[in-house]
C-alpha cells in the first residue's frame, strides 16, 4: 500500500522530526485498494450500491444518507439504512474488551450518517471478536480498532461521506473514524488517548469517559510490538459489543 502521501501531511501537521515507519504516524489505515465492485453472488458479503436511489427530504430531525458499495466486506454485513436516520441526541455503544470495558458515547447531531453505520455493523455483530490492530505512542496517541481481518485493510464493504466542520480537536478521550482519504469512511474507527495533534480531517462521532480511558491507556501501557507491525502487545481484543 502506498502510505506515503498521507502520512506527510500528517507529519507537516504534528511537526514530527522522524518517522519510523509509513504507518507509525498515519492515523487511518486505507481499507484495500479496488476497482469498484461487481456483480457478486453472496449479497451477504457485498455491500449493495445504492447512489441511484432517490429519497425525499429528510423529516425534522433526521438525516438522509448515502452508504455506496466498495471492495469486499472483511465479514458479511448489510449497508445501514439511509433514509430519515436520527440526527438528535446520543446514544451508547460498549465494547466488552479484554481489558475491560469501554462505553462509547456516540453524537449523533455531530455525525448522524456514521453513527447510524456504526451502530447498525455493532448489532450485526460486524466488531465481535476482533482486535484493535494498531497503536501508535510515538507523536500521535490512537488505538486504531474496527477491521475483523486484523490486518488494517479490511472494511464493511461500503464507503460513506466525511461528516466534518473544519475545525475538529483530537483531545484524549474522542473517538473518530479512521480514513485513507476524503470520504472514504468504512468500518475502522481510533479511540485518542491522550491529546494528539492531527488535521481535521476525521470525522468524530463520539467520545469516551474517564473509566475507558483508564481500559485503553492500559492497552497502551504496555507498548507497541516491535517486530515491524504496529500491533499492541496487549490483547486489545473487542469480545462483544452492546449497545444502549
Amino acid at each position: 500500500m502506498d502510505l506515503s502521501g498521507r502520512v506527510g501531511r500528517i507529519v507537516a501537521a504534528v511537526g514530527l522530526l522522524a518517522v519510523a515507519t509509513a504507518c507509525a504516524n498515519q492515523p487511518a489505515d486505507p481499507e484495500p485498494a479496488v476497482a469498484s465492485p461487481t456483480a457478486h453472488s453472496d449479497r451477504s458479503s457485498q455491500a449493495t450500491a445504492t447512489t441511484a436511489v432517490t429519497a425525499p427530504p429528510a423529516a425534522e430531525g433526521m438525516a438522509n444518507c448515502s452508504y455506496t458499495a466498495y471492495g469486499q466486506s472483511a465479514r458479511p454485513a448489510d449497508p445501514p439504512p439511509m433514509f430519515d436516520v436520527p440526527a438528535t441526541g446520543t446514544s451508547t455503544v460498549t465494547l466488552n474488551m479484554t481489558e475491560g470495558t469501554v462505553a462509547i458515547t456516540l453524537n449523533r447531531a455531530q455525525a448522524p450518517c456514521t453513527v447510524n453505520s456504526f451502530e447498525s455493523l455493532a448489532k450485526q455483530g460486524f466488531f465481535d471478536d476482533t482486535t484493535c490492530h494498531r497503536l501508535v505512542d510515538q507523536g500521535i496517541y490512537i488505538l486504531q480498532c474496527g477491521d475483523p481481518s486484523g490486518t488494517g485493510s479490511g472494511g464493511p464493504g461500503y464507503r460513506f461521506a466525511d461528516e466534518l466542520t473544519g475545525s475538529e480537536q483530537y483531545a484524549k478521550g474522542v473517538v473518530a473514524m479512521a480514513n485513507s482519504g476524503p470520504d472514504t469512511n468504512g468500518s475502522q474507527f481510533f479511540l485518542v488517548w491522550a491529546d494528539t495533534q492531527l488535521p481535521p480531517e476525521y470525522t468524530i462521532f463520539g467520545s469516551i469517559d474517564e473509566a475507558s480511558l483508564e481500559v485503553v491507556t492500559s492497552i497502551a501501557a504496555k507498548g507497541v510490538s516491535r517486530d515491524n507491525s504496529p500491533h499492541p502487545i496487549s490483547p486489545a481484543r473487542i469480545e462483544t459489543v452492546s449497545l444502549g
